[in-house]
């Protein structure tokens, strides 16, 4: 627990900090009208959204010892209790991965891929992004030094292929886990989105169980894009999990408050760098600590 939070205080220093200069110093009781205002104006920069924010500040407030301490708590209580993963099918364990170009889509399928073989689980990773060569050549990289396999065709090959021949190489060969990727697309992009509910079908046509998870991969520095995102990759791809990435960077902690609020999924995991390190589980206390200055969080 210390090093992952550590490294996700480190990450979310962006937020913390916008939070800091809000938030009145030292004081976790007996604030004024103008301090709560403040606060939810800070939550509010923070990526939290407008209607988020005003409502976990009237939360706070109407509790016994308001204080930004009980503010806290109600952001943990809000955020989705995730689970453990449950990879124990009758078969392997199928995850769709999607998302839109940039997010950290390709990285973030390498990284999951050298987690599930750190348990000892065999993988298979099949290569759909089939439009970008760079991203099935970087996605090869990662599989390679994870140990995994991967199943790739040549480059605009259609990617409902890839899935089919991925899942069902998976079903035969008896793999632990397979983890499709998918064409990074816009969500606002009709066709790409029509494609993206072809990969779902001809995935379960491979093997009716799949896939037993669809994770979202999104970029936590997109603010309200990222909440438009997920809502259209809900509907089309039944995603059943968030990952949110680059919180080191423009990422704004606030953003997975509010994509759990909207859409009530389990954040899985949370990016905040590069290395296979900066990818962790979600854990909200963690997060709500690394979210919040210190003198209020500790």
């Amino acid at each position: 627990m210390s090093s992952f939070f550590s490294r996700l205080k480190q990450g979310l220093s962006r937020s913390r900090d916008t939070l800091a200069k809000m938030v009145p110093g030292g004081t976790v009781d007996a604030l004024t009208e103008e301090q709560w205002m403040d606060i939810e104006d800070g939550l509010i920069m923070a990526d939290c959204g407008a209607d988020l924010a005003a409502q976990l500040v009237k939360k706070a407030r109407k509790r016994r010892g308001a204080s930004v301490d009980v503010l806290k708590e109600s952001m943990v209580s809000m955020l989705p209790q995730a689970g453990p993963v449950n990879t124990a099918t009758s078969g392997p364990f199928v995850l769709l991965v999607v998302g839109v170009n940039g997010t950290g889509k390709t990285t973030t399928i390498g990284k999951l891929a050298t987690l599930f073989r750190q348990q000892g689980k065999s993988v298979l990773v099949g290569a759909g992004d089939t439009f970008r060569a760079a991203a099935v050549e970087q996605l090869a990289v990662w599989v390679k030094r994870a140990g995994a396999d991967m199943v790739r065709q040549h480059e605009g090959a259609d990617p409902a292929a890839v899935a089919f021949d991925t899942v069902q190489r998976g079903v035969a060969r008896n793999y632990d886990v397979v983890i499709v990727d998918t064409a990074g697309r816009v969500q606002t992009d009709r066709g790409l989105m029509d494609e993206l509910a072809k990969v779902r079908r001809v995935i379960t046509k491979a093997y009716p169980e799949a896939p037993h998870e669809v994770w979202q991969v999104v970029d936590g520095g997109t603010g309200q894009n990222a909440v438009a995102q997920v809502e259209k990759f809900r509907d089309v791809a039944g995603t059943s999990g968030l990952i949110v990435t680059k919180l080191d960077g423009s990422g704004k902690g606030g953003i997975v408050l509010q994509l759990s609020h909207k859409f009530g999924l389990p954040i899985r995991y949370v990016g905040v760098g590069e290395t296979l390190e900066d990818l962790m589980e979600f854990n909200a206390e963690a997060f709500v600590s690394g979210l919040l200055p210190e003198e209020v969080a500790e």
